[in-house]
């Protein structure tokens, strides 16, 4: 078993404004000496949620991680998926520094991590694959039992989660990266090698809007965050996303949210 060094590693904070994420670790710093009521409390959190035992075998996945992979059966995994030894996770994808400082018992942290979802289908986890991109970030924090590792516990927080085909995929994703940029449909339109007809016939069959309408929701969501903020006005929240609070995207905001940015603020 792992032993714990001397120096005590500090959990990280988990971000968004979710508060059952912060009662996420409080549950695991309460009971973790408890597991069968541990389990049963991270097992209704919204959060997908997965525990290995100190030498990477997977102990527990939460419904919400089951629904998430579209797991067929949780006996494929529990008990025998191995993270330690998974060569997806720690060659392909470059994680085995990371994974090994998990399981020494240290707090860490993976920005922007993309599963990868078509190894749960070639693995027989899942029998199509759930999502076609997604982007994480993942959080691990480690439970002692005594001078002893116990368990480590594996948060994921969804970013951005995109399903359907490729092509609309890709733009959608684009869009997510690039809302501060001018909209341009001729960059999208090479971007996945259609005219710009063929691809908002496209995009909108499969998204229900256009990309400019995407374009727009993914800027006002970003103005949404920063009205939030309470330190900022509600024109150096919008100065911030790049617009004028008493521009176009004002009545934009309305039009997408049903309130104003100074309804919204007072809502939030």
């Amino acid at each position: 078993m792992a032993k714990r060094n001397k120096t005590q590693v500090k959990a990280l904070p988990i971000s968004g404004d979710n508060p059952s994420k912060d009662a996420i670790i409080g549950a695991i710093g309460k009971l973790h000496n408890n597991r069968k009521l541990l389990f049963q409390i991270l097992d209704m959190f919204p959060i997908p949620i997965e525990i290995f035992e100190p030498k990477g075998t997977m102990i527990f996945i939460n419904r919400a991680g089951i629904e998430l992979n579209n797991v067929q059966d949780t006996g494929l995994v529990i008990g025998k998926y191995n993270l330690l030894t998974d060569p997806v996770c720690n060659d392909q994808l470059g994680l085995r520094e990371g994974i090994q400082r998990a399981f020494r018992g240290e707090s860490t942290s993976f920005s922007d991590f993309i599963p990868p979802v078509q190894d749960l289908v070639d693995r027989g986890v899942a029998a199509e694959k759930p999502f076609e991109k997604a982007f994480m970030d993942i959080f691990t924090y480690p439970a002692w039992n005594g001078e002893e590792l116990a368990f480590i516990v594996c948060v994921f927080i969804v970013k951005n989660l995109y399903q359907g085909r490729p092509d609309v995929v890709k733009v959608k994703e684009y869009l997510d990266k690039h809302w501060e940029d001018r909209f341009d449909p001729q960059t999208l339109a090479k971007l996945v090698s259609m005219s710009i007809s063929q691809l908002y016939k496209l995009f909108k069959q499969h998204t229900g809007m256009t990309p400019g309408d995407y374009y727009r929701k993914c800027k006002v969501d970003r103005i949404k965050e920063k009205l939030i903020d309470k330190s900022l006005s509600i024109k150096e929240a919008f100065a911030a996303c790049g617009e004028n609070s008493r521009g176009t995207y004002a009545r934009v905001f309305k039009d997408i949210t049903g309130v104003s940015p100074s309804q919204f603020r007072s809502d939030n």
